[in-house]
């Protein structure tokens, strides 16, 4: 009797990404510049043998943040983000640079919404020393988090929850952030073209997104450097839309026009203490935004 053996067609999830190194940071914004890259020049890029590179790729790209071809590696597909995982190690102390200095613009006794992504559950994190919040979140992960400051009144939109991130998505989340107008909406992003062209993986990440624009008085955008020229094929809007940008570095002169055409204001969390950000705006209206 013939045994047929059956072909597993399933995708391997991502591992869990330990916290990157320097070289392994600077290897996947290498990747992200140039789209593509081999092995031995990144030895040489990098003074190590291409035994090091390659550990350092194969940890890489197993976690979903690059993406393998024989003798080199490129950046994932247009079409889908990178492992939650991943997402959270990468860029890990600028994002909670950010989010510290963003949490410094939002007062005691707000009201505010909060969406899905990773710089976001450090803003929530940020947040936890405030008191009198009242929150609106479709991230599981920010609603038990922030659950936990006695003062805060936390609102949880309903809908599909992502078992890969714990987000909430879909019409009836869409439809919970219609009944209300609050002070401030805090987004992210996963990538701004340099016409400032705000883009985004999830189609229905960016409708839930859309909607909280719309009922903000204020819309703060939470995104690091890395975000910069990344591909992603769906639209959520133009720059313009959102009051203040919060991020890590300076946006390149193209972007920089853009943005104080618009009126945008830039706050840059420059380097400091752990756990410590400084501003610096560096283009549109520099009055405070609170």
């Amino acid at each position: 009797m013939r045994h047929h053996r059956r072909m597993d067609n399933t995708i391997p999830k991502p591992s869990a990404v330990p916290a990157l190194n320097p070289r392994q940071e600077q290897l996947v914004a290498l990747v992200r510049q140039q789209g593509y890259a081999e092995v031995e020049g990144l030895a040489t890029r990098f003074d190590v043998t291409p035994q090091t590179i390659r550990r350092d790729l194969t940890l890489l790209c197993e976690a979903g943040v690059l993406r393998r071809y024989h003798g080199g590696v490129s950046l994932p597909s247009s079409v889908e983000n990178l492992a939650y995982t991943a997402r959270k190690s990468l860029q890990a102390r600028e994002k909670r640079r950010i989010a510290t200095l963003l949490a410094q613009h939002i007062p005691d006794d707000a009201s505010l919404f909060i969406n899905i992504g990773t710089t976001n559950e450090d803003v929530a994190r940020a947040l936890m020393g405030h008191s009198g919040l009242r929150v609106i979140t479709n991230n599981l992960n920010v609603a038990v988090m922030m659950s936990a400051n006695p003062s805060f009144e936390v609102m949880v939109a309903g809908g599909r929850v992502r078992g890969r991130d714990q987000g909430v998505t879909g019409e009836a989340t869409i439809e919970l952030i219609r009944q209300f107008k609050v002070d401030f909406g805090v987004i992210g992003i996963s990538g701004i073209d340099p016409d400032g062209t705000l883009l985004d993986f999830d189609f229905h990440e960016v409708r839930v997104a859309q909607a909280i624009i719309e009922h903000s008085r204020q819309v703060f955008l939470a995104a690091d450097h890395s975000k910069l020229g990344r591909n992603a094929m769906v639209r959520l809007g133009p720059i313009a839309r959102v009051q203040a940008w919060f991020t890590d570095r300076a946006p390149p002169p193209e972007l920089a026009v853009v943005l104080d055409e618009a009126g945008t204001r830039v706050f840059v969390a420059e380097g400091g203490a752990e756990g410590e950000a400084e501003a610096e705006t560096v283009a549109g209206d520099q009055a405070d935004p609170d």
